[in-house]
């Protein structure tokens, strides 16, 4: 699963919405041909995909960007897209694209094509090959970087527009993308492309923005999230140069005798940011704002944890305890209600093979923030550098990188039902949390000036996201899991639920 399934998995919750379902797959013959366009067409999506995963996109590095926007809108172009433009702002490109299909409705779609770094030595197969690998009791799957976070997904989509047009059909709605390659590093230039007169007057006319995902985990169970999380990303920078002690270089380590040490700075700084067990927020008005759980909030988390298996949930985390060994139930309230200071890496001095003796003159921490409603991702940096100013540590420099709010959408909401339809119909019972622990740019839809509902849909299965041997299931063997045609008869079926609701 994607790293997003997997936090939503992790905290799983029962659905209990009441709704209708009015199913395309029941009474409507279009899809028999639509199938066929599916099945004919597996290489192509295949191949398709494979050569995305090929051009590396990788924000951090500023590696293959430009090739990664052209090579998303020749794809969009391809699959119909009428008008694709790319779109500057003050990092890296985005894009926006429009699909007229004379529909009365129109659906906003949010894609990303940048990708995480992968390290070739920890991978089984190059990351930026692609390579169709089999996999046990699973099936044939894509390995690289992106295969599921989100190029796999998106690829589906992608196919879902061929296999319609393929077989001689109109695409049953209308469609505005917004794309982007910045979400791996949180993010910062999205807001300048949804806010352009243009692309914001083309939204407005949508009912709502979804991402493609791959939502099925290998029991076949489908996680839907009625938001995120928000996220603060940020370094902290001690130097000997901005505090005024310590080294300006590094120096021989026996000098610590008589010189302060910037590192022994940081790691002070850190320990004022939370609890002594590090659990708990300690930064001074960081939570003030954060939303307790309602009641209706409450039973949904209560419900999943008598519905998931916490043994199962341990393992996949590879852990033996919840902080303060508090039950299943608690530790799942936790993570859906609870904002967190996270230290991501320590960085610092020497850390190759064996030891070099030096005091260094620089210590960086690269932290996150997660942020749950009412909370403001310019609030928590704000409180962040006046609290290290109050404890002694103003010289320690706080550089955001990427970070967004919260966002939350209703479960009344047309894109929300027209999913839980879509998934009743294929006898799935899908768990409805009240959000992911995890975070995407979802607020510049769901906030002003749009209000939208937005939110992930899709079947399929993948795994490894930010980790190495990502993968995508294209043929499964596993009777729980829909593989890559699956997935694209999935985004057909749900473009018609859509329309209809």
């Amino acid at each position: 699963m994607n790293r997003r399934t997997f936090l939503q998995a992790t905290a799983a919750g029962a659905a209990t919405l009441a709704l209708s379902h009015n199913s395309f797959a029941a009474d409507n013959p279009d899809l028999a041909l639509i199938q066929k366009e599916i099945e004919k067409r597996h290489d192509e999506a295949v191949q398709r995909l494979q050569q995305w995963i090929r051009q590396p996109s990788i924000a951090a590095e500023k590696r293959g960007m430009e090739e990664g926007c052209d090579l998303t809108m020749r794809m969009l172009r391809d699959a119909g897209f009428d008008e694709v433009a790319k779109i500057p702002t003050a990092g890296q490109p985005g894009i926006f694209a429009t699909l007229d299909a004379g529909a009365p409705r129109t659906v906003g779609l949010y894609f990303m094509y940048d990708v995480k770094q992968a390290d070739p030595d920890e991978w089984s197969s190059p990351p930026f090959e692609a390579a169709l690998i089999d996999k046990p009791n699973l099936g044939k799957a894509v390995v690289g970087r992106g295969a599921v976070n989100q190029k796999g997904p998106e690829a589906s989509f992608l196919a879902a527009l061929h296999a319609i047009r393929g077989a001689g059909k109109k695409v049953p709605v209308n469609f505005v993308l917004v794309a982007e390659d910045e979400e791996e590093i949180g993010s910062p230039h999205f807001p300048q492309i949804v806010r352009r007169p243009e692309v914001l007057a083309a939204l407005r006319k949508c009912s709502g923005v979804y991402m493609p995902s791959a939502e099925q985990d290998l029991d076949g169970k489908v996680t839907m999230t009625l938001g995120a999380k928000g996220v603060v990303e940020l370094e902290l920078v001690s130097s000997g140069e901005k505090w005024g002690r310590g080294p300006r270089k590094d120096v021989h380590s026996s000098t610590k005798a008589m010189l302060d040490s910037p590192a022994w700075h940081l790691v002070e700084a850190l320990v004022t940011l939370v609890s002594p067990d590090g659990n708990t927020p300690a930064i001074e008005g960081f939570a003030d704002k954060a939303r307790p759980l309602s009641d209706g909030e409450t039973k949904m988390i209560a419900e999943a944890a008598r519905r998931l298996d916490e043994n199962v949930a341990k393992k996949q985390l590879s852990v033996d305890h919840w902080v303060h060994d508090v039950n299943y139930q608690q530790a799942l309230e936790l993570l859906q209600s609870r904002p967190t200071v996270n230290i991501e890496g320590l960085v610092g001095g020497y850390t190759g093979p064996g030891g070099k003796t030096i005091l260094p003159h620089r210590a960086v921490a690269k932290l996150d923030l997660r942020l749950v409603p009412d909370m403001k991702a310019d609030e928590a940096l704000a409180v962040l550098k006046a609290h290290l100013a109050k404890h002694g540590f103003g010289d320690i420099e706080v550089n955001m990188t990427g970070g967004y709010d919260p966002n939350s959408t209703s479960a009344d909401a047309p894109l929300i039902r027209a999913q839980v339809a879509f998934y009743r119909g294929k006898g799935i019972d899908p768990v409805v949390l009240p959000r992911s622990a995890g975070s995407w740019p979802g607020y510049v839809f769901t906030g002003d000036p749009l209000h939208l509902p937005a939110g992930h849909f899709g079947m399929g299965h993948g795994s490894g996201a930010h980790a190495p041997d990502e993968y995508y299931v294209i043929e499964s063997t596993n009777p729980n899991v829909q593989g890559m045609d699956g997935a694209v008869r999935s985004h057909v079926e749900y473009l018609y639920e859509l329309a209809t609701i």
